[in-house]
């Protein structure tokens, strides 16, 4: 049995495959590492399935130039279902168009049938607060 650091750097381990994979479109990583109930929910609210988020890399649509996670802040709860929270910082294109970005990112994972899990994501751009936000 793993204690709670070594559960915390398990997943950040994780999340660092699945950064390289995304950024080497590898699908056949990304199959086994995404839940079958998967959503990704884009940064500007858009949701994705398990099948439409893979599809993205399959098909070309979207290429990545750089893709790295950092700032990473872990949460594991039951052993079983663990939070990080970072910072995304990426060089893509989709269908040509460029996304620089950097994005705050969360990652949900579970561990199922022994084996840790990509449920869920959430990405959304780091920006500044609203001018009446600030002090």
């Amino acid at each position: 049995m793993m204690n709670q650091e070594q559960l915390e750097q398990e997943v950040v381990r994780l999340a660092d495959a699945w950064a390289t994979a995304e950024l080497q479109s590898d699908t056949p990583f990304l199959e086994k590492i995404l839940a079958d109930t998967f959503v990704g929910v884009g940064p500007l609210g858009f949701l994705l399935t398990k099948q439409e988020w893979l599809a993205r890399l399959q098909s070309g649509d979207l290429k990545y130039n750089a893709l790295t996670l950092n700032e990473a802040k872990v949460r594991v709860y039951n052993n079983d279902a663990a939070i990080m929270i970072c910072r995304q910082v990426q060089d893509a294109a989709y269908r040509s168009n460029p996304i620089m970005a950097q994005l705050r990112t969360r990652l949900v994972f579970v561990q199922q049938k022994g084996q840790w899990q990509l449920a869920g994501l959430h990405l959304c751009n780091i920006g500044q607060p609203p001018p009446f936000a600030r002090s």
